[in-house]
């Protein structure tokens, strides 16, 4: 090695280490750790103007959604498909009993999503939501998108609960 090749790597700069994703970056492919359950993510919808994300996740032959949305903090909820039907997204109730339960509905929203990998909706575009809670913190999530309902049931994961395996 020359001289001048020595003196140029003393000054050089170290190249800065690689930021890791965290479980709003993660898209399929990726590896991830959910309440001990390790999940392979399979597909992802991003609404950017909530900064929500919604994994699709599958262990085995089990499919789970993963909802996380940043606000103050970021908040985790797990959910699992539930069969329903509902006929128009204005005759979506405020109140829902399911299985013992009376959901209340906590947040009704609406907004473009970009979608990644295999989701229960195929293509990007406009999506509208609503999420309920019970009184034992027992939550519903309906989505509605291309004339397409999909309900899912599921309860708030807390954030030390989660975490990315293996990133992309």
């Amino acid at each position: 090695m020359s001289v001048w090749k020595r003196i140029g790597n003393i000054f050089a700069k170290p190249e800065p280490p690689k930021v890791e994703k965290s479980m709003l970056q993660l898209s399929p492919g990726d590896i991830c750790e959910v309440s001990l359950v390790t999940y392979e993510v399979t597909g992802r919808v991003h609404n950017r103007s909530r900064n929500a994300v919604v994994l699709t996740l599958q262990d085995g032959s089990s499919i789970a959604y993963l909802h996380i949305e940043e606000r103050e903090t970021v908040q985790y909820a797990l959910y699992t498909p539930i069969d329903g039907r509902l006929d128009a997204p204005d005759e979506v109730p405020t109140i829902i009993e399911l299985d013992d339960g009376v959901y209340h509905l906590e947040e009704e929203y609406g907004g473009h999503v970009a979608i990644t990998g295999r989701t229960p909706f195929t293509q990007s575009g406009e999506q509208h939501v609503w999420q309920y809670q019970s009184d034992d913190y027992r939550l519903v999530r309906i989505e509605w998108q291309n004339g397409r309902f999909m309900l899912y049931e599921g309860e708030k994961v807390i954030p030390g609960d989660v975490k990315v395996i293996r990133a992309t």
